[in-house]
C-alpha cells in the first residue's frame, strides 16, 4: 500500500460519515430526539478527528502519482483546493459539536436558547461541510478518472478559491516575516498549555489526587482546553502548510497525529458524552469510578506522548 491507497481508504470515513451523520441529525431535529442529537454531535467530533490524518496524507498522495503520464496536476490542484475548504469546516463542525456537547454535559438540557442556538450553529457548518466534502470527493475521483469529465475543465470555483487560499497561507508563514515562525511556536506552546493544564489537573482529580476538590468546578475549565486544542489544529496546520514534504514523510510527526487522535478521542469520550456525566456529582473525598480513572490515565498517558513526540519531530524525517 502507498501513500495514494492509504489517503483514498482514510478519505472515505471524512466523506461518507459528514453526509450520512447530517442527514440523521436533520432528522434528530425535526423528530426533537435528545438522544439523537447527542449521537451525531458525537460522531461530528469524531469525524472532525478523522479528517486530520485523511487531509495531511493529501501531499503524500500527490508526491506518489504526480509524476504517473495520465494524472493531471490541474486536477490535482483543484482537489487540494477543495480539500482545503472541506477541511476547514468539517473542523469548525467538530468544534461547535464539542462546545454543544460540553454545554449539555454541564446542564442536561437542550431547550435552552443558547443550546438551541449551539445545535443551530452546528447545523449550518455541517450543511456547508457536507457540500464540500462532496465536491472534495468528486474532484479526487476526477484526478484518476478524467474520462468522465467529458472535456470538461477540471477545476471549479471552489478548487481555485482553496489553491488561493493555500498559496496564501504558505505565503503567510513562509515569506511575510521571519518571525511569523516562532510566533506560532508561541501559540502552539500557549494552545498545548492550555490544553493540558485544564485537562491534566481534571484527569489528575478523577485518578484520586487532590482530592479536597470537587470534580464539577474542575470541569467548567474545560472550554479552555478546548480553545488550546483548536489553538494547536491551526496552528499545526499552519507548520504543515509551510513545509508539507518534511511532515508527511516524517515517522515521529506521523506517531504524534495517532497519539493526538487517540487523546482527542478520549477527551470527547470521557468529557463531552454521557459515559462519564457522573464525575459531574463526585465530591470533596469521594473517588471517581474504575473506568473513568482507566481513561484518565491513558489520556495523560497520551497527551505526555504527543509533547514528547513533538520534541522529536525535526529527528524523525524519513530519507
Amino acid at each position: 500500500m502507498n501513500l495514494a491507497n492509504l489517503h483514498m481508504l482514510l478519505n472515505h470515513l471524512p466523506i461518507l460519515g459528514t453526509l450520512i451523520t447530517l442527514g440523521i441529525f436533520v432528522v434528530a431535529l425535526i423528530g426533537n430526539k435528545d438522544d439523537l442529537k447527542h449521537a451525531c454531535l458525537t460522531l461530528f467530533a469524531f469525524i472532525a478527528l478523522a479528517a486530520i490524518p485523511a487531509y495531511l496524507s493529501g501531499p503524500g498522495a500527490q508526491a506518489a502519482i504526480q509524476e504517473s503520464p495520465d494524472v493531471s496536476m490541474a486536477m490535482i490542484e483543484a482537489h487540494q483546493g477543495a480539500a482545503l475548504l472541506a477541511f476547514i469546516f468539517m473542523e469548525l463542525t467538530g468544534a461547535a459539536a464539542i462546545l454543544s456537547l460540553w454545554r449539555f454535559s454541564s446542564t442536561g438540557k437542550w431547550l435552552t436558547a443558547s443550546a438551541r442556538a449551539s445545535l443551530a450553529v452546528v447545523l449550518a457548518f455541517a450543511l456547508v461541510a457536507a457540500g464540500l466534502m462532496g465536491i472534495a470527493g468528486n474532484t479526487g475521483g476526477d484526478i484518476r478518472h478524467p474520462e468522465i469529465l467529458a472535456g470538461q475543465e477540471p477545476a471549479s470555483a471552489i478548487g481555485v478559491m482553496g489553491v488561493a487560499l493555500i498559496k496564501s497561507m504558505e505565503h503567510f508563514v513562509i515569506d511575510t516575516s521571519q518571525w511569523i515562525w516562532p510566533i506560532l511556536e508561541d501559540l502552539h506552546f500557549i494552545g498545548l498549555i492550555l490544553l493540558v493544564g485544564t485537562i491534566g489537573v481534571l484527569n489528575l482529580r478523577v485518578l484520586g489526587f487532590m482530592k479536597r476538590l470537587p470534580i464539577a468546578p474542575l470541569h467548567r475549565f474545560i472550554p479552555w482546553g478546548i480553545a488550546g486544542f483548536i489553538i494547536n489544529v491551526i496552528t499545526g496546520f499552519l507548520f504543515y502548510l509551510g513545509m508539507p514534504g518534511f511532515y508527511v514523510l516524517n515517522f515521529v510527526f506521523q506517531l504524534k497525529i495517532l497519539a493526538v487522535l487517540l487523546a482527542g478521542g478520549t477527551l470527547l469520550l470521557f468529557y463531552c458524552t454521557s459515559a462519564f456525566r457522573g464525575l459531574e456529582r463526585v465530591g470533596p473525598g469521594e473517588d471517581a469510578a474504575a473506568s473513568a480513572k482507566f481513561i484518565a490515565a491513558c489520556s495523560l498517558l497520551l497527551w505526555l506522548a504527543v509533547i514528547i513526540l513533538g520534541r522529536y519531530i525535526p529527528f524523525g524525517e524519513v530519507t
